[in-house]
C-alpha cells in the first residue's frame, strides 16, 4: 500500500490538495500525519510508492497529480490534462500568494500591515472576479465533473472563503461561491474538510496553541514554495530558538491588535446584524453515465433538492429510449390506436434566435401537454424545426462578413454568399435546439425540419407554383413596408409601431444627428388663377415633394367653391386637382389634406380612385429622385429640412407644433420604414380570408380563449392581399421567370404585367410554359429568374404538411396530417395562424388543425413588455442556472444596444435583480410558467416566484425522502390502488383528496386551464399530503401492538398511492423531479411497469373515484379546529409546553365528529389530550378561549401559563368588534327597500352572518365571564 506524509492541520491547504486526490482513489493511500523519514523526503507532502523500488514523490503538485490521475480525475483526454495543468499553475503562482497575503495576518502567521493588506485583498478580488467570468457558464473548471484542477484552485481560495471573503464579497462572486459551495460539498471534500463555514466578518483569528508553531511553517512554506526545508539543510536548535521567541512576541502583538480592535467594534455590538438569508446548496450528480445510459438511481437521494443533481442524465435516457417517438410502444404507425392520435408541430423558431422567455412559455405549454396526451396512451408526436429567419439570418452574417472580412454581401456575389449563411447555419443555428432540450422539451428528434432543407424547399416551390398558376399569386406594382437600410420590403410583424407624444429627436442609421418627428407642419398651396391658398399640413414634409392633390370633403361648405380649381406646387410646374374625397375628416386641422399616393397608403387609395398620378421620389437608398433641384439626390432627411427652409424662404410655411403620432420602424434594422412602391408578388386572400373565417363560425376549427375570435373575423373579413417579395439572398428564391420573346411579332413587356411572368419547377419547365403561351419555338424564348426571395411567413404557413414531404404521399402525412393541436402567443395569429389555415385549405383541401390555443404574452413584474432596452429581457436558462448582476451586465455588454440604453438597461437589471438571478431549475420555471398562464391575461413574470417554486421541489424531496423511509426497504405495493376497507378517516381523507386533484388535473389539460393544474398539484402536495397528512399518520408509525402494525401496514399503502399517482399528476409539468423520484418508487407489477414515468398512464378519474364531500367537509371543519388551536397556542406563545384542550360542542353530533378525529386533532394541534364537551357541560377553569365556528367552541387549559388580564382586555376588544358588526348588520337589513331591492340568496346569507355572530359574541361574553372569575 502507497504511504502519504501530510500536516494535520485543519488550514494547511497545501496538505488537503493531496487528502481530496486520494479520495477518488480507487486504493487509497495509507494516511500518516507526520514528517516523512529524513532518508524519503524532507518535506510534506511525501507519497512513498509501494512496490515500485520505494519510488518517492513530493511536493503537492507532484503527490496530488499522481493521486488524482489513478482516480482519473487529472482529465479524460491529452486536453483536458493540459487545461487542468493550467489551473494548478493559476492556483499555486497566481491564487495562493495573494490569498496567503490576506489570510496570514488575520492567523497571527504574519505582522499586520494595513496597507499590504489592503492592496492584497484588492487583488485577490481581482484574481477571483477574472475566476467568476471563467466559471459564469460552467458547474465545473474542466469538463462536467470534479477534477485535480476544481480541487487545486477551490485549496487554494479555502484560507479567503473562510476568514476573509465577507457575504458583500460572495454576492459580487456569485459563480465562484456557487462553484465553491458545489465543490466543498462533494463527499471527497467533506470527508477532507468537514463543513466549511464562510467568514462573516473579516477579523483576526487566534490559532490554536497546540497547531501554531504547525502552521506557521506549513503555510508560510506554501506562499513561498521555493523556501523552507523543502529546499535548505535542516534548522540549528539555536534557530528554532529564536524563532520560537519571534512566534511569542508576534502572539503577544496580536493579542494586543485584538483587544484594540475589539474595542472598535463595541457600540456596533448593540445593533443585531441580521443574519444572512441561506444560500441555495448545489449538489451535483457525479456518477459516470455515458450519455444515453440510465442514471444511477440505486445510490442514496441527496440530503436536499439540487437542480443540478436533479436534472443530470435523464434527458438523453430519454431520447435513447425513444419515448418521445410516436412509434415507441407501437408495432406499427399507421395501425389504428384506439385512443387516438395527438400531433402538434412547433412554432419554428428562428435560427439566429437564442431562447427568451417567450419560447420558454410556449415550450412549457407544448411539453405539458405533449407529455400529458402521450401518458394518456395516444399515438403523440410533436414535432420540432426551426425557420431560415431571412432578413434576421442575412443580417447576422452580413455584420459578421463586415467585422470579421470587412466584405459586403455584394463583395462576395450571391452564390458565395449563400454558401456563407449556410457555414454559418450549420456551426451555430442548432444552438436553439440544446436549449430546447435543456428544457425538458420531449420533441422527436428524429423528424426535426429546417425551412430550408430539400423536402421543405421544395414544398414551397410547389405550392408557389400550384398557386400562381391558379392566378392567386400574381404581380403588380404596389405600397409596401420598405428598410432602406435592409433595401428590403418588410412584413407588418417587423414593423414596431413607436408611439411619441410630440416632439421627440430618434436616431436613424445613415444619419450623424437625430432626426426630428412628432411635429406637425403646415404649410399652403396657391390656388391656380387668383391669390387664394389652400392650408394643409404633414408629419413628412418631405413628402410634398412627391404630392398630386389636394382632398377635401365633398360636404365641406368652405371648399366647394374650388371644385374643378387647381393648385400650384411651389417647387415645379405641377398643377395638382383639388379632389373631394369621403375619407377627409373636415373636423381636423384645415380639413384640407395634401396627397401623395406613392408614399402613403391611405393617399395611394385616393390615388386610384381618382387616377391622380403616382410620383415616386424615393430610391431604395432613400435618396430622393423625380424632385427638382436643389432637392434631387438628397437624403430623404436632410431633404426634410431643406424642404421646409424652402417654404420659409417662399413665404408658403405656417407653423410646426407638436402631434402625437405613431412612427413605423424596422424592428431587424431600426431604420424609419417608409411606404414605397414596389413591383412584387402578391397573393390573392380574399376567398382564401372567407374560407378561414367560415371555418371558425361554424365550429371545424376552434380558437381557445373565445376573445380572440372578434381579432380573428376582423382580420379575415377585412384582409387585404398579401405581398409575398423580399428583397434578400438568403431565403427561398422565388421560381418566376420574366419572359423575353425574341420575336419581332411579340411585343416587349413590362415587369409588372402578370402575362409576361412564369413560374416552373425548373428553367426548362418555364420556358415550355412561356414558348405556349407566346405560341414560339422554345430556342425564341429568354427567361430571367426573379431575384427575391419569399417572405418566411409563406414557407411557415405550409409548415403543417410540409414536414411530413407534401405533396408526395407519406406514411406521416397519413397518420399525422391534418394535426389535432396548433399552441401560440396571440401575437402572431395572423401573420402565421390565419396563413397556415388559408394555405393548409387552399393546398390540401384539409384544415391543419383542429383547435388553436393562444398563451399570453410575457411581461415583466411591472407588468411592462419585455424590452432589451428595459434590460428585463432575460434568457431562460439564467433562470435555470442562476446568473450574478455582473453576468447580466456583461451580456448587456455584448448586445447591439447604444450606451445609453444600456445604461439604462443597467438600472433595471439592478432594481429588478440586485443580487442577481438564484437558480431555479427547469421544473421550477416550467411550473411557474403554467402557473402563470390564465386565459386571457399577460403574464407578469416575477423571478421571486420561480424561486418559491423551487422550494416546493425541495418540500416535495423532503416529503418524498421521509415517506421511502416509512415505508421501509422491504415495502411492496399492492398490485392495484383499491380500498381495503380498514383505512382509517386519515388515510379516507387524502384518497378522497388525491382524487379530487386527479379530477381537476383531468379537467385542467382538457381545458387548457392550466393554473387549475398547478394549484390542484401544489395543494395536494404541499398542504394536504405534507402539511396534514403525513403529520396525521406519525403516531401510528410509532404503535408497537399488533393492531398499530396493521393500521400502519394499511397507511404504507395509502401513502405509497399519494406518492406514486402524485408524481404521475406532477410528472408533464415537472419531468425531472418527477422522474428522479419516482426511479426511487417500488413497482405495483415490477415485471411489466413501464421504465419512465414520461410512459406510463396519466391518473384516470374512473379509477381514482374516492372523493368524498361528506369526508372533506369533516376535516374542513377538524382544520378549523386545529387553526383555532394553534392560533391560540401562538397568541400565548407556548411554543413546547401542550396543554389540554376541551372543545365546546353545541350537540352530539359535532361532539361524536370531535370524538371521530380526536388524534388528528391533538396531533395537528399539538396538543396533550382533546376532550369533547356536549351543550352547556362545565368547563374547567383557567381555559382560553377561542371560537373554531358558530358549532365548536376551542377551550385552551392555559391555567398557570397565561395573563388572565391580557386575555380579558382581548376578548373585550373582540365583543366590541362583534357588536359594531352586527350593528351595520342590523342597520343594513332593516332599511325600507332591503326586501325588494336586495336578492333572496344575499338576504339569507345576511341572516346567517347576523346569527352567527350573535352565537359567537355570547361565547365572547361567557368567556370573559369566565376569566374574571379566574382572576
Amino acid at each position: 500500500m502507497d504511504t502519504l506524509y501530510i500536516s494535520s492541520h485543519p488550514d494547511d491547504f497545501r496538505s488537503l490538495l493531496p487528502l481530496i486526490a486520494a479520495g477518488f482513489c480507487p486504493s487509497p493511500p495509507r494516511i500518516l500525519h507526520q514528517d516523512p523519514p529524513a532518508e524519503l523526503a524532507r518535506s510534506r507532502p511525501a507519497l512513498v510508492l509501494a512496490g515500485a523500488g520505494g519510488t518517492v514523490l513530493s511536493g503537492t503538485s507532484a503527490v496530488s497529480w499522481y493521486l488524482a490521475a489513478t482516480g482519473k480525475r487529472a482529465g479524460s483526454d491529452k486536453k483536458q490534462e493540459s487545461q487542468v495543468w493550467q489551473w494548478l499553475s493559476f492556483a499555486e503562482n497566481e491564487l495562493t500568494p495573494v490569498a496567503c497575503a490576506v489570510a496570514f495576518p488575520l492567523l497571527g502567521i504574519m505582522g499586520v500591515d494595513k496597507k499590504l493588506q489592503q492592496s492584497s485583498r484588492a487583488e485577490l478580488l481581482r484574481v477571483l472576479k477574472a475566476l467568476d467570468g471563467t466559471l459564469a457558464l460552467r458547474t465545473f473548471l474542466v469538463g462536467e465533473s470534479v477534477t485535480l484542477a476544481d480541487a487545486a484552485v477551490a485549496m487554494a481560495a479555502l484560507l479567503p472563503f473562510k476568514y476573509a471573503l465577507e457575504p458583500a464579497d460572495r454576492k459580487s462572486l456569485v459563480n465562484v461561491t456557487r462553484w465553491f459551495n458545489t465543490c466543498v460539498n462533494q463527499p471527497q471534500f467533506l470527508k477532507v474538510l468537514g463543513k466549511i463555514s464562510l467568514c462573516e466578518k473579516m477579523v483576526p483569528v487566534t490559532p490554536k496553541p497546540n497547531t501554531a508553531s504547525n502552521v506557521t511553517v506549513t503555510a508560510a512554506a506554501a506562499a513561498k514554495p521555493d523556501s523552507g526545508p523543502a529546499n535548505g539543510p535542516p534548522k540549528t536548535e539555536a534557530q528554532l530558538k529564536k524563532e520560537a521567541k519571534k512566534r511569542e512576541k508576534m502572539e503577544k502583538f496580536q493579542q494586543k491588535k485584538d483587544m484594540e480592535e475589539k474595542k472598535k467594534m463595541q457600540p456596533q455590538t448593540e445593533k443585531k446584524a441580521k443574519p444572512e438569508k441561506k444560500e441555495l446548496g448545489v449538489i451535483t450528480y457525479n456518477v459516470s453515465t455515458p450519455p444515453g445510459e440510465k442514471k444511477d438511481v440505486l445510490s442514496p437521494l441527496p440530503d436536499s433538492y439540487s437542480p443540478q443533481y436533479v436534472e443530470a442524465a435523464w434527458y438523453s435516457w430519454w431520447e435513447k429510449q425513444g419515448f418521445f417517438k410516436p412509434e415507441y410502444g407501437r408495432k406499427k404507425l399507421s395501425e389504428p390506436n384506439p385512443r387516438g392520435v395527438f400531433m402538434m408541430c412547433i412554432p419554428p423558431p428562428n435560427v439566429t434566435g437564442s431562447l427568451h422567455l417567450g419560447h420558454a412559455l410556449t415550450n412549457a405549454i407544448q411539453d405539458c401537454l405533449t407529455r400529458w396526451h402521450r401518458m394518456r396512451g395516444e399515438t403523440t408526436l410533436w414535432n420540432p424545426g426551426c425557420d431560415h429567419a431571412g432578413i434576421a439570418t442575412q443580417v447576422v452574417v452580413e455584420k459578421k462578413l463586415m467585422r470579421e472580412r470587412k466584405m459586403t454581401r455584394h463583395d462576395l456575389g450571391r452564390e458565395n454568399f449563400i454558401k456563407e449563411v449556410w457555414k454559418w447555419k450549420n456551426e451555430k443555428g442548432d444552438r436553439i435546439y440544446h436549449q430546447l432540450k435543456k428544457l425538458g422539451s420531449s420533441l422527436d428528434w428524429d423528424r426535426a425540419c429546417f425551412t430550408m432543407d430539400d423536402k421543405l424547399s421544395f414544398a414551397v416551390q410547389e405550392a408557389f407554383i400550384r398557386m400562381h398558376e391558379e392566378g392567386v399569386i400574381y404581380r403588380s406594382k404596389r405600397l409596401v413596408n420598405w428598410s432602406c437600410t435592409l433595401n428590403s420590403a418588410i412584413s407588418d410583424i417587423e414593423v414596431d409601431k413607436k408611439e411619441l407624444t410630440g416632439r421627440t429627436l430618434l436616431p436613424v442609421p445613415g444619419y450623424k444627428d437625430k432626426v426630428v418627428f412628432g411635429v406637425l407642419v403646415s404649410f399652403s398651396y396657391k390656388i391656380e388663377g387668383s391669390d387664394e391658398e389652400v392650408i394643409v399640413a404633414t408629419t413628412r414634409i418631405e413628402t410634398m415633394l412627391g404630392d398630386t392633390a389636394v382632398a377635401v370633403h365633398p360636404e365641406d361648405s368652405r371648399y366647394k367653391h374650388l371644385k374643378g380649381k387647381m393648385v400650384i406646387h411651389p417647387f415645379c410646374d405641377r398643377k395638382m386637382p383639388v379632389v373631394f374625397d369621403d375619407f377627409v375628416d373636415m373636423n381636423f386641422g384645415t380639413g384640407a389634406v395634401k396627397i401623395t399616393p406613392a408614399h402613403d397608403h391611405n393617399d395611394y387609395e385616393v390615388g386610384e380612385r381618382h387616377k391622380l398620378p403616382f410620383i415616386n421620389i424615393l430610391d431604395e437608398n432613400g435618396l430622393l429622385i423625380n424632385v427638382p433641384p436643389p432637392f434631387l439626390g438628397m437624403k430623404r432627411f436632410e431633404a426634410r429640412t431643406a424642404v421646409l427652409q424652402a417654404l420659409k424662404d417662399r413665404g408658403q410655411f405656417k407653423e410646426v407644433k407638436d402631434n402625437p403620432m405613431v412612427v413605423p420602424v424596422c424592428s431587424r434594422s431600426k431604420d424609419i420604414v417608409e411606404p414605397l412602391l414596389k413591383p412584387q408578388w402578391y397573393v390573392d386572400c380574399r376567398e382564401m380570408g372567407k374560407q378561414a373565417a367560415d371555418v371558425v363560425r361554424n365550429g371545424e376549427l376552434k380558437i381557445i380563449p373565445d376573445h380572440h375570435l372578434k381579432t380573428w373575423f376582423n382580420w379575415m373579413d377585412n384582409i387585404r392581399d398579401w405581398c409575398i417579395s423580399r428583397q434578400l439572398w438568403w431565403g427561398h428564391r422565388i421560381p418566376a421567370y420574366f419572359v423575353t420573346v425574341n420575336d419581332p411579332a411579340v411585343k416587349p413587356g413590362e415587369d409588372v404585367d402578370g402575362h409576361y411572368w412564369v413560374s416552373g419547377r425548373s428553367e426548362q419547365e418555364a420556358r415550355e410554359k412561356a414558348a405556349k403561351r407566346f405560341n414560339v419555338t422554345a430556342d425564341k424564348i429568354s427567361l430571367r429568374q426573379d431575384e427575391d426571395v419569399l417572405d418566411t411567413w409563406f414557407s411557415s404557413g405550409i409548415f403543417p404538411f410540409s414536414i411530413f414531404g407534401w405533396p408526395n404521399e407519406s406514411e406521416d402525412l397519413r397518420v399525422f396530417y391534418p394535426g389535432t393541436l396548433l399552441e401560440t402567443g396571440h401575437d402572431i395569429l395572423f401573420f402565421w395562424v390565419a396563413r397556415m389555415v388559408m394555405m393548409g385549405l387552399k393546398l390540401t383541401g384539409k384544415l391543419p388543425f383542429k383547435e388553436v390555443y393562444l398563451h399570453a404574452v410575457v411581461r415583466d413584474a411591472h407588468g411592462r413588455k419585455m424590452s432589451k432596452s428595459l434590460g428585463n429581457v432575460i434568457d431562460p436558462l439564467d433562470v435555470i442556472t442562476g446568473i450574478s448582476l455582473e453576468g447580466l451586465y456583461a451580456q448587456l455588454a455584448d448586445s447591439n444596444l447604444d450606451p445609453l440604453e444600456i445604461e439604462k438597461a443597467k438600472q433595471g437589471q439592478k432594481s429588478d435583480y440586485p443580487t442577481g438571478i438564484p437558480e431555479c431549475g427547469t421544473d421550477a420555471l416550467r411550473f411557474a410558467l403554467c402557473a402563470y398562464t390564465s386565459q386571457g391575461r399577460d403574464i407578469n413574470l416575477d423571478v421571486n416566484r420561480i424561486l418559491g417554486y423551487r422550494h416546493f421541489c425541495n418540500k416535495l424531496w423532503n416529503a418524498v425522502k421521509f415517506a421511502m423511509r416509512t415505508l421501509g426497504e422491504g415495502f411492496v405495493p399492492c398490485e392495484k390502488a383499491q380500498l381495503c376497507g380498514s383505512e382509517s378517516v386519515s388515510d379516507r381523507w387524502i384518497l378522497s383528496r388525491l382524487s379530487a386533484a386527479v379530477a381537476l388535473c383531468d379537467g385542467g389539460f382538457k381545458a387548457y386551464d392550466f393554473p387549475t393544474i398547478t394549484t390542484a398539484i401544489y395543494n395536494f402536495w404541499l398542504y394536504e399530503l405534507c402539511d396534514v397528512y403525513l403529520e396525521c399518520v406519525k403516531p401510528v408509525f410509532s404503535r408497537t401492538d399488533s393492531k398499530g402494525q396493521k393500521q400502519a401496514d394499511v397507511c404504507r399503502q395509502t401513502l405509497y398511492t399519494c406518492l406514486e399517482v402524485g408524481l404521475r399528476l406532477l410528472s408533464p409539468i415537472m419531468p425531472f423531479v418527477s422522474e428522479e423520484l419516482f426511479q426511487r418508487l417500488p413497482r405495483r407489477r415490477p415485471r411489466d411497469s413501464p421504465p419512465s414515468i414520461s410512459v406510463t398512464p396519466y391518473p384516470d378519474t374512473a379509477e381514482f373515484c374516492w372523493h368524498s364531500e361528506d369526508v372533506d367537509r369533516q376535516m374542513e371543519f377538524v382544520m378549523s379546529v386545529v387553526r383555532t388551536i394553534r392560533s391560540l397556542r401562538a397568541d400565548y406563545n407556548l411554543t413546547k409546553t401542550r396543554a389540554d384542550c376541551f372543545l365546546q360542542c353545541i350537540d352530539s353530533e359535532t361532539a361524536a365528529l370531535v370524538q371521530k378525529y380526536s388524534l388528528q386533532i391533538q396531533t395537528l394541534s399539538y396538543s396533550q389530550a382533546v376532550h369533547s364537551v356536549v351543550g352547556d357541560a362545565a368547563i374547567p377553569q383557567g381555559c382560553a378561549v377561542a371560537i373554531a365556528s358558530d358549532k365548536c367552541t376551542v377551550n385552551l387549559m392555559l391555567k398557570g401559563l397565561i395573563d388572565l388580564g391580557k386575555e380579558v382586555t382581548k376578548l373585550t376588544a373582540k365583543k366590541g368588534e362583534l357588536e359594531k358588526q352586527m350593528e351595520k348588520m342590523k342597520e343594513k337589513m332593516t332599511k325600507n327597500d332591503y326586501k325588494e331591492k336586495v336578492p333572496v340568496k344575499v338576504q339569507e346569507a345576511d341572516a346567517e352572518k347576523l346569527r352567527q355572530s350573535e352565537a359567537e359574541l355570547q361565547k365572547v361574553k361567557e368567556a370573559i365571564e369566565n376569566f374574571s372569575k379566574m382572576m
